[in-house]
């Protein structure tokens, strides 16, 4: 049967951790266990360890059916493997995209590379997966070193190629309607929060009430900030796993709109007596776990049902997306809207920038009466 993914849920301090196991004996995979606790105590996000450990297990079942021994991998293996994800369709149909196929690559030459360092297997492996390459232009806040020798990187050997698309975003009519769909008013603050505030979901699952200042002024909370505010502080002890992704702490303005939805949040969820001693922002509002914070996979089902509803997709991470877009195609200077999103490398705000077919075509309608 092969490996497959299970989570295995500590019972002292309930923590999750994703194990490959053996689909007839259910014994963990040793070396990827150890990967997987790696990657937690390293302080990667639990949808982190849940996205790499399949990927991994795919590799390793791809090199069991091949007769192929995984930790003396060569380049043409990993080239055959390559071309095997992205021949073999997605569940939904289609066949994979670069991005997708690079997902699966760069978390198995991870995993390799840890295992080269662990012993387990033979630094030529993990060293033949890169190769030095020169940046011809360095990145905006990349340290090239004294006498610029640093502009040497370390490339993956393997990519497959990306189409650069615009982030998936909702039009401002979309967003109204999704608020309007939304049957509780838990779920219009945490849509608010998301699309007006650009959050990640598991940073707006981790907010506790303490990090919500929405006074003129703060000072007697021993904050500087004036004006309406919430502080999105890297945590990692949240029982419901939420994590800040970039592990920084940071500070996003908030609309007075969000203020009154967060107060209609607080009467409805004084209904709720469970809820009572929770200081998480976002919890349960009925069912066995009432009064318990919101888990990702509640939080996305939400969403994506309130998206069903207006007949359109909707995800969480799309919010995010729409903020940043927004902010961009209103004005807003590039370096701010990173320190919004809370993005250590300008690079990842650049996806942004990129013109869409609408830009397109106002550009050439702009200028074609002097044309003519």
């Amino acid at each position: 049967m092969g490996l497959h993914t299970e989570k295995a849920i500590s019972p002292t301090t309930g923590e999750i951790t994703w194990l490959l196991v053996d689909g007839d004996t259910y014994r963990p995979h040793s070396e990827a266990r150890e990967f997987s606790l790696y990657l937690r105590g390293a302080g990667r996000s639990p949808q982190t360890q849940r996205a790499y450990i399949p990927r991994i297990g795919r590799f390793l079942n791809w090199c069991a059916e091949q007769g192929t021994d995984w930790k003396a991998a060569s380049l043409g293996d990993m080239a055959r493997f390559k071309f095997h994800t992205e021949q073999t369709p997605t569940r939904r149909g289609p066949l994979p995209s670069g991005k997708t196929v690079n997902a699966v690559l760069t978390a198995v030459c991870e995993f390799l590379r840890f295992c080269a360092v662990q012993g387990h297997v033979d630094h030529e492996v993990a060293a033949r997966l890169s190769e030095p390459r020169f940046l011809a232009s360095a990145p905006i806040g990349f340290d090239p070193g004294e006498g610029g020798q640093h502009l040497m990187v370390k490339a993956r050997v393997l990519k497959a190629p990306e189409i650069e698309m615009a982030p998936a975003t909702l039009t401002s009519s979309q967003v109204s309607r999704v608020l309007d769909a939304s049957r509780t008013a838990r779920d219009r603050l945490l849509l608010t929060v998301l699309v007006e505030g650009g959050l990640r979901i598991g940073e707006a699952l981790g907010l506790r009430r303490e990090d919500m200042h929405l006074l003129p002024d703060s000072t007697h909370l021993g904050c500087r900030t004036r004006g309406a505010h919430l502080h999105v502080r890297p945590r990692q002890d949240n029982v419901n796993g939420a994590r800040a992704k970039a592990g920084r702490h940071r500070m996003v303005p908030l609309a007075e709109g969000t203020v009154h939805r967060y107060r209609d949040h607080l009467s409805e969820r004084e209904k709720v007596a469970e809820a009572v001693g929770c200081d998480y922002v976002f919890v349960n509002l009925v069912g066995e776990h009432a009064g318990r914070p919101m888990s990702y996979s509640n939080a996305k089902q939400i969403v994506e049902r309130i998206g069903e509803r207006c007949r359109f997709r909707a995800r969480p991470h799309m919010m995010r997306h729409t903020a940043a877009t927004q902010w961009i195609r209103s004005g807003v200077a590039p370096d701010v809207v990173q320190t919004l999103l809370g993005h250590a490398s300008s690079a990842s705000t650049a996806v942004y920038l990129h013109a869409q077919d609408e830009d397109l075509r106002a550009a050439v309608d702009r200028v074609s009466p002097v044309i003519r």
